[in-house]
Parts: structure tokens; C-alpha cells; sequence
């Protein structure tokens, strides 16, 4: 699937006053490959937990947060504290791909 992908810090300006806690729970921790998904996302089924690759990045990202419910089609990738990291990365398109979970 293509979508937009952004990225975000554990700063309370871009979160809350518990950055490093996601929205399921999750402690986020810098180095960490995790991702947030946009709530349109979890009703294709891209849901907490599931792997999923980014073409052009290497490993395997986690589904660990959810955006806000004004963003559809969207990713944010988890860069830690490094803002100038996040700033550099911007806004992009790329294709992601992850395999359904199986019920």
C-alpha cells in the first residue's frame, strides 16, 4: 500500500505529557522500530503489533500508535528524541507491506 509517511519524537509538543507512552500502552524508546498508523489503517487491518516493512528502510517496523483521527493513509515513523532527524525525513511517499494477521 502507498501512503504518506511522517515522522514524530517522544517530546510532549508532539505527544503529551507521557511521550514515551503509546497509544495502546506501549513504553517507546529511542532506537526503537515503531510506527503509528492513521485510524484507517487499523480498518484495513494494519493493527497493534503487526510487522511491517517500509520500502527504502531497513528492518522491520512495529504498529505501536495510532494518530490522530484528522490523518487517513498515513504513517509516522518513530525516530526517538532526534528532532533533526524527524525534520530531515519530512513528509514522503512510500509503500509499506505487512501480512493480515489470520483468525
Amino acid at each position: 500500500m502507498v501512503v504518506k509517511a511522517s515522522a514524530y519524537n517522544s517530546l510532549e509538543a508532539q505527544t503529551d505529557s507521557e511521550p514515551n507512552i503509546a497509544a495502546w500502552g506501549d513504553t517507546l524508546k529511542p532506537g526503537m522500530l515503531a510506527i503509528a498508523v492513521s485510524r484507517d489503517l487499523l480498518d484495513s487491518g494494519l493493527n497493534h503489533g503487526h510487522e511491517v516493512k517500509i520500502d527504502g528502510l531497513e528492518g522491520s517496523f512495529l504498529v505501536m500508535d495510532k494518530m490522530r483521527g484528522r490523518y487517513t493513509k498515513r504513517i509516522d515513523i518513530y525516530m526517538g528524541e532526534d528532532l533533526q532527524k524527524a525534520r530531515e525525513w519530512g513528509v514522503q511517499e512510500v509503500t509499506i507491506r505487512w501480512i493480515p494477521n489470520r483468525k
